[in-house]
């Protein structure tokens, strides 16, 4: 999933990572040989995510979403990455920059880690996405412990679509632990908004899907539900458009 790492001459004086480091445009942004690329789940759940993904205390240009976009942690290790299934980060520009859409998300050039992040579990890697699993001697760090120990993502979001059914673990003194809920709908205090499942259709697909509400338990819109009731309220039918 990873290559190995490598080291890089350094300058005497150090110079900082944003300066001496690869920044995306030296990053690989995909691998080849690389196991588990997306099924067609793995671009629609996460695209709802995106357009459903709204917050009172940050407008749209201080807010990136991605999904399946390399994810680079370690100064270390410039080369060892992740590829978060989905991740929201805040208070950066929504491109990179300010001027071209991003190839990779490189942490020493963002300065900001994830304020949460999504892994959408399958059989071969639910135990991975858990943190059940350890890593092979002189390898990459697992997921659990890149998101937890080094990047500390506040809330990460694990759902399995097979068994319809998802965990949220919440960073809490520097662990994760797994938030309880009868209902199945968490609230994410420090985010201001909740997840939970949704039952209904989403680009021609009726199922069960993972969704942001608000502090009203309304599921917010799509851009394509904001626009058909705004017809309504000018007294156009959507449907007959």
């Amino acid at each position: 999933m990873v290559s190995p790492p490598y080291s890089i001459p350094q300058a005497d004086p150090p110079l900082a990572p944003q300066r001496h480091l690869p920044t995306m445009y030296e990053l690989p942004s995909e691998h080849v040989a690389e196991t588990g690329l997306p099924d067609e789940f793995h671009y629609l759940q996460p695209q709802l995510l995106s357009e459903t993904f709204r917050l009172a205390d940050y407008t749209a240009d201080q807010i990136f979403t991605a999904g399946n976009l390399n994810l680079y942690y370690d100064v270390r290790h410039p080369l060892w990455y992740k590829r978060p299934d989905w991740f929201a980060a805040l208070g950066v520009p929504r491109l990179y920059n300010n001027t071209d859409m991003r190839l990779s998300y490189v942490l020493w050039q963002e300065g900001v880690s994830p304020a949460i992040v999504v892994e959408l579990a399958a059989p071969g890697t639910e135990a991975e996405d858990l943190g059940q699993t350890m890593p092979e001697p002189s390898q990459p760090p697992t997921k659990w412990s890149v998101y937890q120990d080094l990047l500390r993502v506040p809330y990460y979001v694990v759902f399995n679509r097979y068994s319809n059914s998802f965990r949220v673990f919440s960073l809490v003194a520097g662990s994760y632990e797994a938030m309880t809920d009868d209902t199945l709908r968490y609230w994410l205090p420090n985010l201001g908004l909740g997840v939970g499942l949704w039952q209904g259709e989403y680009r021609d697909i009726y199922r069960s899907w993972l969704r942001w509400y608000d502090g009203n338990g309304q599921w917010l819109p799509t851009r394509a539900e904001r626009l058909a009731e705004r017809l309504r309220e000018l007294g156009v039918d959507p449907d007959e458009v």
